[in-house]
This record gives C-alpha cells, sequence and structure tokens, in this order.
C-alpha cells in the first residue's frame, strides 16, 4: 500500500472530540474509510483534512469535498456530504438504489444502528476523491450491479 500524505488541520481534532461519546466511533469510522480509500487510489498522493461549514472535510487535488458530520438537531444520523452541484449523488442513486438513505443531491445518511455498505461506500468515496477525473466516464466509473 502507498503512502499518502495527510495534511490535518487542528481544529479538526478539536471538531472530533466535540461529538458525543456515542457518536464519535461513528464518524471516526467514515473518516477512516475516506482515509483507506485514499490510500487505495494511485491518482490520490495527498489528502486535506480541514472544516469546512464547521463540518471535517476531505479533500483531494482533483477530487470534490467530502465532509462528515452528525447534527444535534438530528441526533438518530449522521451524514457524508457531498458538492451537491456535482453529479455524485444523483449518480450513487442511479447506482446503489436504496443502498442507502440519500439527502436530496447532497448526502448519504445513516442511522446510528444502520451497518453500513462498506465496498460501495468506498467506490463513492473514490468517485468524490476522483471526481475531475471520472466525471466525464459513464457513472462516475462505478459498476451498476
Amino acid at each position: 500500500m502507498k503512502e499518502l500524505k495527510i495534511k490535518t488541520e487542528d481544529k479538526v481534532s478539536e471538531k472530533l472530540k466535540s461529538y458525543p461519546i456515542h457518536i464519535l466511533p461513528k464518524v471516526n469510522h467514515l473518516r477512516k474509510l475516506i482515509i483507506q480509500k485514499a490510500t487505495e487510489l494511485d491518482s490520490v498522493d495527498e489528502i486535506e483534512e480541514t472544516l469546512k461549514w464547521g463540518e471535517p472535510s476531505y479533500i483531494a487535488k482533483k477530487g470534490s469535498t467530502i465532509r462528515i458530520d452528525w447534527k444535534a438537531k438530528a441526533p438518530e444520523q449522521y451524514a457524508m456530504y457531498f458538492k451537491c452541484t456535482s453529479k455524485l449523488v444523483e449518480t450513487f442513486r442511479l447506482v446503489y438504489g436504496d443502498t442507502f438513505r440519500y439527502e436530496k443531491n447532497r448526502a448519504i445518511l445513516f442511522g446510528l444502528d444502520d451497518e453500513i455498505p462498506e465496498r460501495e461506500l468506498k467506490q463513492c468515496i473514490g468517485a468524490a476523491l476522483q471526481y475531475h477525473h471520472v466525471k466525464q466516464e459513464k457513472n462516475l466509473g462505478l459498476e451498476i450491479e
């Protein structure tokens, strides 16, 4: 496995520590999947971990920003957010159908007790991290099963 350079801003760890004790492992699991997928992609050498809109955010050079968060106003769920003007979520919906729950064209939602379909989610993450390489491909290069 190649070495991935991760540039993390201090304020990200402060944000992660601010989550309720039962939420932190869930958000950290999404973070781990993003970093794992970035490590697996030949086109991604570096990822920036920062805060955007107060949410932990992950950006690769030729990718589209991925954000993760839990919000007190919807305490029974947490989410992975994507740029709503991209084709990402609409393509995920086309390819994966009801494998995920979606919020419009901006997010994949997870209930606190959901088992995350990791293989499919990592494919979604890969499409986002390489978005400017794959946006012209049919279904962003994702396979319909």
